[in-house]
């Protein structure tokens, strides 16, 4: 894979712009470097370099996410993730705990929120790693984890776990952090879409941040 991470690495030097690399830094608070490649863009090239590799019809390569995540510029991690979706539905469940090393590893928000509901297809395919390692992932120390639990349901809709929800939800209505806070308001926020009723008397009857009520409610009436 070292010659799809070079072919990757010619394309996207080609199409750098340091211009738009400063503001895209600032915006991720200055974590992380940039190649100024914006997302339609990037989508784009990496559509041509899927094509032209042809890697996602080869078994799915650890070692190239890897190649990708060491890289310092975040569009390499954004590809990286965008391979892993390419195979999230063939994936075996022993890939966990390279999520969680991905997770864990160069973290920010727009990683880990573009992991999470990849750890949630997962968990459809193998609902025993809830029990496995998302529940300890909900008490964590890392609280990009305890995210990354709260999160994982995200686009389950009818499917969602409410009483996991709740109960992750609850296990860190006291934290402190502003990561956590918010992804608690914003897991309610997309259940309240399929289920108000049930989230209103969440929110009403458990005591949360007001940011997490805030982001909770926006479809509450």
């Amino acid at each position: 894979m070292t010659k799809a991470i070079e072919k990757l690495t010619t394309l996207f030097e080609e199409n750098r712009n340091d211009e738009n690399a400063v503001p895209m830094k600032k915006y991720m608070k200055d974590h992380f470097p940039f190649l100024g490649i914006k997302s339609p863009l990037r989508k784009e090239l990496e559509k041509q370099f899927f094509k032209e590799t042809e890697i996602i019809k080869m078994p799915f390569d650890k070692d190239f996410v890897k190649g990708l995540w060491d890289r310092d510029e975040r569009e390499y991690h954004y590809t990286a993730i965008t391979y892993i979706g390419k195979f999230i539905k063939k994936l075996p469940k022993d890939v966990v705990p390279f999520f969680e090393e991905l997770i864990t590893t160069k973290s920010w928000w727009d990683s880990v929120d573009s992991i999470a509901p990849l750890v949630g297809e997962l968990a459809r395919k193998y609902p025993e790693i809830i029990e496995e390692t998302i529940d300890g992932w909900a008490v964590d120390d890392n609280f990009w984890l305890r995210r990354s639990a709260i999160l994982f349901q995200l686009k389950y809709k009818q499917q969602t776990n409410e009483d996991l929800l709740y109960d992750y939800i609850g296990k860190n209505a006291d934290s402190k952090e502003f990561f956590i806070q918010k992804a608690i308001g914003w897991a309610l926020r997309e259940y309240s879409k399929t289920n108000p009723v049930s989230v209103k008397a969440f929110i009403e009857g458990n005591r949360l941040a007001p940011l997490s009520v805030r982001e909770g409610s926006k479809y509450v009436s």
